[in-house]
């Protein structure tokens, strides 16, 4: 009797430790969980070629990274770019080869949503503003986490945020986070009270107010007038007037170049932008500055600066 008394207590031990929640092991399951990744394009045009992978620390977020972290640390961290997606898509499937190429010139670009492992379109639940704020968390805590693979090796000083159509709306409602330190806004701009019926259901909406809390540079990069959203854009961009803000415009409508190889043209002016505000790199300053701007020099492009851009060192 002694014996199968000792032998029924031990195996309700073993049923409560299945059911029980191990903090331990589940700590192990987000770590060491399988994770999907993909090679993009061998990995972009930049010195430091980059993956699209998953990271199961992050939940429907996308990782675009270098592929060799051992170049970086603490004297050569990578910027960080949280990218919103059009439509509210929660996947960069539109994206993937745009954020790609900026990876590959030494940037982590943390999209909102989940792995686009095929071309196919994505069918699921909108994605939300609050998924740029868990990806600015996300990269803080890793950079400081020692036994994460990006520790020390990101610059968390140094954050853009930005996103297409609907995440550029996204942004633009996150824009008051004091650890932005940039704002792309592509083929997007804040409806005003005559148009807001035109927006598709569930977007984000703030009022044109919401531009005062812009607190850092922006760059507007839109699709010229062909793009649906160019009437918000460049109203937006015509409000601004506390920050440096600039209007770039290339005439493809509201698709932009995304899907185009290593994101065409976007890619060139955006990994610019990025490169001067988030590197200091003053040879892609020249994209942007000056009147003679080597971006009003490439075939198409147009771009309009306020009063306050020619500030910016």
């Amino acid at each position: 009797m002694k014996t199968m008394r000792l032998l029924g207590i031990a195996l309700l031990a073993m049923g409560m430790m299945s059911f029980m929640p191990d903090d331990d092991h589940q700590g192990c399951c987000g770590k060491c969980k399988q994770t999907a990744s993909r090679l993009v394009e061998e990995g972009g045009t930049g010195p430091y070629k980059a993956i699209m992978k998953e990271e199961a620390t992050l939940e429907a977020h996308t990782i675009f990274v270098p592929q060799d972290l051992s170049k970086f640390d603490q004297k050569h961290p990578l910027p960080v770019l949280v990218w919103g997606n059009g439509a509210c898509n929660n996947s960069p499937f539109e994206h993937y080869k745009f954020l790609n190429e900026i990876a590959s010139y030494g940037f982590m670009v943390v999209a909102t949503g989940y792995i686009p492992m095929t071309d196919d379109h994505y069918d699921g639940p909108m994605s939300t503003t609050q998924q740029q704020i868990e990806s600015m968390d996300w990269a803080e805590q890793q950079n400081a986490d020692p036994t994460s693979p990006y520790y020390q090796k990101l610059d968390v000083k140094n954050i853009a945020a930005a996103g297409m159509s609907c995440g550029g709306l996204q942004t633009l409602y996150n824009c008051a986070d004091p650890r932005i330190k940039t704002i792309m806004i592509c083929n997007s701009g804040l409806f005003n009270q005559q148009n807001a019926h035109t927006a598709v259901g569930g977007m984000p909406m703030p009022p044109k107010e919401k531009l005062s809390e812009i607190h850092s540079p922006v760059i507007y990069i839109l699709g010229g007038k062909p793009d649906i959203a160019y009437e918000n854009g460049m109203d937006d961009f015509h409000r601004i007037n506390h920050v440096p803000a600039c209007a770039a415009n290339l005439p493809v409508g509201h698709g932009g170049t995304y899907a185009q190889p290593h994101g065409g043209e976007f890619a060139v002016v955006a990994l610019a932008w990025l490169q001067w505000q988030l590197k200091g790199d003053s040879q892609a300053a020249k994209m942007f500055k000056g009147k003679d701007c080597l971006l009003s020099k490439r075939e198409g492009w147009t771009i309009e600066k306020n009063k306050r851009f020619n500030t910016m060192k």
